[in-house]
C-alpha cells in the first residue's frame, strides 16, 4: 500500500478572493518555504529573503488598511494563512503573526499622519517588525516592566533591556512599551523605535529547543533617543495598547499552532499507511488508527475554535476569552498531536531524518509565547468568576 500523500485543508473561506489568497500562499509554502526548512532550521538561518517575498506579494499586511498598503482581509482569512505558511516551517507563520503583532499598535492606535508616515514600509514595504514587551525580570508580570523613556523637550530617551524578542537583531523596528510614568499598568507608554537607532543593539541569539531560524534575543535601549513623533497613543496608554495587541496575537500563535499539527498529522499518516509491519501497513492496526482519529479530530476542534473567535473579532464583538481559550487549546493540541507524531514513528520519529522531532521541539514553545497557558487559563477564569480576591 503506497504512501498517502497529504490533503490540503478543505477551508470553509467567505469569498473567492479569499480562496485565491489561500492558493497563492500554498503555492509559496509548497515551492519557496517547505523544501529549505528542515536544513536551514538545522542550520538556524532565518529565511529574510521569504518574508522579502511575502511583503512584496502583500501578505504581510493582510488584516490592515489597503490606504496603507494592507488587504484588509478579515481575521477569518488572515489566520488560516497563518496556518498554512505554519504547515510550511512554523518560524514563518509565526514571523508573520509577530510582524502583524508588531504593526498593530501603530495600525489601530497611530495618528493619521503616523499612519501615512510608517505603516507602507512597514505593510507592504520590505520592513519587518518586532514587539518589544517582556523583560529579563517581568515576563507573565509585564505591567512591572522597568525600562524607562524620559522626556527631553520634544523627544523621548529610552533606557532599558527587552528579552524573548522574536526578530530581535534582525527586525527594521520595534514596537516598545516604556514606563513613562508611576508604577503598574497605567505608568506605561508605546513607541516606534527604528532598528538603527544610535543606542539600539541586540544580544546574541537565544540558542533554543526548537525554531532555531528564528532569531530571539535581548534587545537593548541605551539612552535611545525618539521624537514624540513616534510615541503611538497618549502617555500611559501603552500597557492598553499591549494587552489589546495580544488578544489578536494569541490567535495568531493558536493558528500557528493547528498548522504545526497539521504538518504532523500528515507525516504520521503518511508513514503509518506506507510503513508494513507483519505484512500490512502499520496504519492498518486498531492502535495506531485510533490515535490517527484522535490527532485529526483535536485538530478539527482547534481549528474551529481560533476560526470562531476570529469571527467575533471581525463583528467587532469582545473575544479576549475566546482568544485565550484557542491559544490554550491549541496549543496544547499541537504539543499532543506532536508527540503522538514521533510515538507513530516509532524510532524514525526520533531521528532528524524526520520532520516528526522537529515539530514536537517547535510545539513546545507556542504553550509558553504571548502568555503561557496558564496565564490563559487565569484570563479565562476572570471572564468566568471576576478578578482573583487578594
Amino acid at each position: 500500500m503506497p504512501d498517502r500523500a497529504p490533503q490540503p485543508v478543505d477551508r470553509q473561506l467567505p469569498t473567492d478572493e479569499a480562496r485565491d489568497l489561500i492558493s497563492l500562499v500554498r503555492d509559496i509554502a509548497q515551492h519557496e518555504i517547505a523544501p529549505k526548512a528542515a536544513e536551514e532550521e538545522d542550520a538556524g538561518h532565518f529565511p529574510r529573503e521569504v518574508f522579502t517575498l511575502l511583503s512584496r506579494t502583500g501578505l504581510l499586511g493582510l488584516p490592515y488598511d489597503p490606504e496603507y498598503g494592507g488587504a484588509d482581509q478579515p481575521y477569518e482569512v488572515y489566520l488560516q494563512v497563518l496556518e498554512e505558511l505554519a504547515v510550511a516551517r512554523l518560524t514563518v507563520g509565526l514571523g508573520v503573526s509577530v510582524h502583524t503583532l508588531a504593526s498593530y499598535a501603530l495600525a489601530t492606535y497611530g495618528s493619521k499622519e503616523q499612519q501615512v508616515e510608517h505603516l507602507p514600509a512597514m505593510l507592504g514595504g520590505g520592513l519587518l517588525g518586532a514587539y518589544c514587551l517582556s523583560e529579563p525580570s517581568s515576563g507573565s508580570d509585564a505591567a512591572s516592566l522597568r525600562t524607562r523613556a524620559v522626556r527631553e523637550g520634544g523627544d523621548w530617551v529610552i533606557t532599558g533591556t527587552k528579552a524573548w524578542i522574536t526578530h530581535g537583531g534582525v527586525a527594521d523596528f520595534y514596537t516598545v512599551m516604556a514606563r513613562t510614568g508611576e508604577e503598574g499598568p497605567r505608568g506605561i507608554t508605546a513607541f516606534l523605535v527604528p532598528a538603527d537607532a544610535q543606542g539600539v543593539s541586540a544580544a546574541a541569539p537565544e540558542k533554543k529547543m526548537g525554531m532555531k531560524g528564528s532569531p530571539t534575543a535581548q534587545v537593548h535601549f541605551d539612552g535611545v533617543r525618539v521624537p514624540d513623533a513616534r510615541r503611538i497613543g497618549d502617555e500611559g496608554q501603552g500597557f492598553a495598547i499591549a494587552l489589546s495587541a495580544l488578544d489578536s496575537g494569541r490567535l495568531g500563535i493558536a493558528a500557528c499552532a493547528i498548522g504545526v499539527a497539521q504538518a504532523a498529522l500528515d507525516e504520521a499518516v503518511g508513514y503509518a499507511t506506507g510503513r508494513l509491519q507483519f505484512g500490512r501497513p502499520i496504519a492498518d492496526f486498531q492502535g495506531l488508527r485510533f490515535m490517527l482519529a484522535d490527532m485529526a479530530t483535536q485538530i478539527e476542534a482547534g481549528r474551529a475554535l481560533y476560526l470562531a473567535a476570529a469571527r467575533l473579532r471581525d463583528a467587532g464583538r469582545p473575544f479576549a476569552k475566546q482568544a485565550a481559550m484557542a491559544k490554550l487549546h491549541c496549543t496544547d493540541t499541537a504539543m499532543k498531536v506532536t508527540t503522538d507524531a514521533v510515538q507513530v514513528l516509532g524510532g524514525y520519529g526520533y531521528t532528524a531524518d524526520f520532520p516528526a522531532e522537529r515539530y514536537m521541539r517547535e510545539a513546545k514553545v507556542l504553550q509558553i509565547v504571548e502568555g503561557t497557558n496558564q496565564i490563559q487559563r487565569m484570563v479565562i477564569a476572570r471572564h468566568l468568576a471576576g478578578p482573583e480576591t487578594r
